[in-house]
């Protein structure tokens, strides 16, 4: 079993922590940080049907959250007889707007077909598999084939559990982006610090880039009607949060709100005053979509369109105009960067 219940997921690209571990405790509180989340859901409990599910969907309406905050990491095995049930299952999860991911890929998880079938957000890596490199080539091989899969499906890929340098290093030479482990604990001034990258000089092939949903990341998000009071608590919680997006009741994105911009109002004479009680939507800005299909070279051509707000976080979206997360300017910069290097 990993171990993401007592480590935040980190972002290798930029040091940033994405998602904070979260539980559902025994009274049905949801324990989570106001950062995206990440709870462990055993795939068991996806297969006894709806009612099961209900205890989760209630602690995260009691505790103000949206499913699409939280990423589910389904943990245990799946029979074949099972499948046809557990695809629905997931399908009506994604619907309602969680993340879905799988833990333990590579060996002990869901096999690579099944894996592949459900078209999820993450891959999580065995642990056990990362403990052994980079000194195994057996379990880098395995990596390596994990990764390949993600990046043919459009999904993410986490380390669990990285300890040394040696790990990370391997880690992200096989192209996984997301990892969590003692190696990037918060220190003590509760900031994660992450080793730099060893500069790639190899040749990109795609000359567009990576779709946007390949970078991905949740989105922080409040309803179209909150108040600029409750945005400024958002953005409190976690100075990694850059934007908040505000959603109407089918998740489509109303407005976005950039972190330095609206934090900039506060900071005025009189700014919580004049706003804290006030909508948000009085603050926001257009949020500026992309369609998750959307290459990288594209997505920063869109970026670009609007001087006073090119370094906004874009919104991507799906087929419904849902927000399904965020993707950030500087994520988009690297991969262009990387390609023409």
């Amino acid at each position: 079993m990993s171990s993401l219940l007592t480590s935040p997921m980190v972002d290798l690209d930029t040091g940033a922590v994405i998602a904070q571990p979260a539980v559902v405790d025994s009274t049905g509180v949801l324990r989570a940080s106001r950062l995206p989340m990440v709870l462990e859901l055993p795939i068991g409990v996806v297969l006894s049907g709806a009612g099961a599910l209900a205890p989760l969907h209630e602690a995260l309406r009691r505790a103000g959250r949206h499913p699409r905050e939280a990423i589910l990491l389904l943990t245990g095995p799946c029979q074949e007889p099972d499948r046809p049930l557990l695809k629905v299952g997931l399908d009506s999860l994604r619907t309602i707007g969680y993340l879905l991911g799988f833990a333990d890929v590579g060996s002990r998880g869901v096999s690579a077909d099944l894996a592949s079938d459900a078209a999820p957000y993450l891959l999580a890596l065995d642990p056990e598999l990362v403990a052994r490199i980079p000194g195994d080539y057996r379990a880098t091989a395995v990596a390596r084939a994990v990764v390949t899969l993600a990046r043919g499906i459009g999904a993410h890929v986490l380390a669990p559990g990285v300890e040394r340098e040696p790990q990370l290093a391997v880690a992200r030479g096989l192209g996984v982006r997301l990892a969590h482990g003692p190696l990037m604990a918060p220190g003590p001034d509760g900031k994660v610090r992450v080793p730099l990258p060893v500069a790639d000089d190899a040749p990109s092939v795609a000359m567009l880039g990576p779709r946007v949903q390949e970078l991905l990341i949740p989105a922080v998000t409040l309803p179209a009607e909150a108040k600029a009071e409750e945005v400024v608590e958002a953005f409190g919680h976690e100075p990694t949060i850059t934007s908040v997006i505000l959603v109407d009741e089918y998740q489509r994105p109303k407005g976005s709100l950039d972190r330095s911009r609206f934090l900039l109002s506060f900071a005025a004479r009189y700014g919580h005053a004049l706003h804290g009680s006030k909508p948000a939507q009085r603050l926001a800005d257009p949020p500026r979509t992309v369609p998750r299909t959307t290459p990288a070279v594209a997505a920063m051509q869109a970026a670009g369109r609007d001087s006073a707000r090119v370094y906004d976080d874009l919104v991507v979206t799906d087929e419904m105009n849902r927000c399904l997360g965020i993707v950030r300017v500087s994520d988009l910069i690297r991969q262009v960067a990387a390609m023409r290097s």
